[in-house]
């Protein structure tokens, strides 16, 4: 297993050890934090294993955050009706 995917593999021990964590703020502070960790993962993992590896863990991590994802998207179709 190259470096990326271990480190792809311990953001995702991450993300799951900091939900279980209990939040006043619905754990937003921890997506951001995650967020920011996870763009820069992303793409050294496509850099070193390939475009298919980089969309998986794409989908994993949409998978983790899945209300900043759904967030988005409703903002998206909010300013696209105008």
């Amino acid at each position: 297993m190259t470096g990326s995917l271990t480190l792809a593999c311990l953001w995702v021990l991450l993300a799951n050890v900091l939900a279980l964590i209990p939040s006043r703020d619905n754990h937003w502070m921890r997506a951001y934090v995650l967020i920011a960790l996870g763009i820069p993962l992303l793409g050294y993992v496509t850099y070193q294993n390939g475009p298919w590896w980089g969309l998986a863990l794409l989908a994993g991590g949409m998978s983790i955050l899945r209300w900043p994802v759904i967030h988005l998207f409703r903002w998206l179709k909010g300013r696209l009706r105008g």
